[in-house]
């Protein structure tokens, strides 16, 4: 693999030099004021990226997966139930996650390829008049599909059911991409990752904890150590960390923040919405499909390609890789081989994607695929010609 090439997976994304540099940095004293200075910008850039009011950030070296675990252990206890869709490979990681902590999960099975089933959820939350639900678990942006699920309309659904429960909300490919709104949406706890929209390597669970949540705390017996959120506020109250943190990650995250800051956060989910339509009229170019069964599902980050009748999408990722250089993204569980995916993500430009699309037709030509070589790349470039902002416009 050329670290030349930029990745077109759906995450780890490619990491700016402004931000590996923020991460190269000498060891300081974590106890000290100089960690405190480098610290709070990094914790109240991410409140204004989620769009919070009230509640805290917790930051937590891990990755998305410990978010999820630091949600459910803060705030559950053995034999409480959740609710939750299973639709794709993560969220069905997360159902996993909460049985395997003693969580009675409530399942609703829904295709891969959809959303969230909004009118199941408020159905199960009706139906629910003891109040057993303690929590929704909902996956914003489910990658192995490429699917975006409407989170305010599980709000909507949980309040038209006149229901309780906290509102858990993975967001771990789609926070700092697409727009996210943990206020607006009534979200309690919101999971993100270093790793995607934030362009820093792997290493950092991050979290938004909303008031409620941090009330349901208090009651909330699951086990937890190294995740438990008391003795991190404890320490943020001193402005350190109740444990030795990374603080190179920490660096690169406020820095991760300036830059989503200086371009701007609405810029910056316009420029993701604009990559992937024309991922996916390249796509349509080819003659397939999203995975995503309808526009309004489609994701800003990732589009997950069902590939031809005979054609196993495997191949092509492991070719791009052996021959070109270049990363896609598997499919992944009841879709393994039937798509493949295209992550367009972070630090990326119209010109890295047209060089993914590329890279992708000479992978199909090489593969006996149907496809007309550069057919998909001339889609996305009439797109991307007719809807790009001018460089000197842009930077006034």
């Amino acid at each position: 693999m050329s670290f030349q090439n930029p990745l077109f997976i759906p995450g780890p994304t490619n990491i700016p030099e402004a931000i590996r540099k923020a991460c190269d940095m000498p060891t300081i004293d974590h106890r000290s004021p100089a960690f405190a200075r480098l610290f709070k910008p990094a914790v109240e850039g991410v409140r204004r990226v989620l769009r919070m009011a009230g509640g805290e950030v917790i930051i937590l070296q891990s990755t998305g997966t410990g978010g999820w675990e630091a949600a459910i252990s803060n705030t559950l206890s053995p034999g409480d139930t959740v609710l939750a869709a299973r639709f794709g490979m993560f969220s069905h990681r997360w159902i996993d996650l909460c049985q395997r902590h003693g969580l009675n999960v409530q399942i609703i099975e829904t295709p891969w390829g959809e959303g969230a089933p909004l009118a199941a959820i408020e159905a199960a939350l009706r139906a629910d008049e003891a109040g057993r639900i303690k929590a929704v678990l909902a996956t914003h942006n489910e990658t192995a599909t490429g699917v975006k699920s409407d989170i305010a309309g599980i709000r909507r659904a949980m309040d038209a059911a006149g229901h309780g429960a906290l509102l858990f909300v993975d967001g771990v490919s789609s926070i700092g991409s697409m727009p996210f709104e943990m206020a607006g949406w009534g979200v309690d706890i919101a999971v993100a990752g270093s790793q995607k929209g934030f362009m820093l390597p792997a290493g950092l669970a991050i979290l938004g904890v909303s008031d409620k949540a941090l009330a349901a705390m208090e009651g909330a017996t699951l086990p937890r150590t190294f995740f438990d959120f008391r003795d991190m506020l404890k320490s943020y109250a001193a402005g350190g960390y109740p444990y030795t943190p990374a603080v190179g990650l920490i660096s690169g995250l406020a820095k991760a923040v300036e830059m989503l800051e200086d371009e701007g956060l609405e810029a910056v989910y316009a420029r993701h919405a604009r990559l992937a339509e024309g991922v996916r009229r390249a796509v349509a170019a080819w003659g397939m499909k999203p995975c995503a069964v309808s526009p309004e599902l489609y994701s800003d980050t990732v589009t997950a390609v069902v590939v031809p009748a005979g054609c196993n999408g495997t191949d092509l990722v492991k070719l791009a890789a052996d021959k070109y250089g270049v990363a896609f993204g598997v499919g992944l569980g009841e879709v393994a081989g039937k798509v493949f995916r295209i992550g367009h993500l972070g630090m990326l430009t119209d010109v890295m994607v047209l060089a993914g699309l590329a890279t992708a037709e000479m992978c199909m030509a090489d593969l006996g695929w149907p496809v007309k070589l550069g057919s998909g790349v001339a889609a996305a470039q009439e797109f991307y010609r007719g809807s790009v902002v001018p460089m000197a416009m842009a930077a006034e």
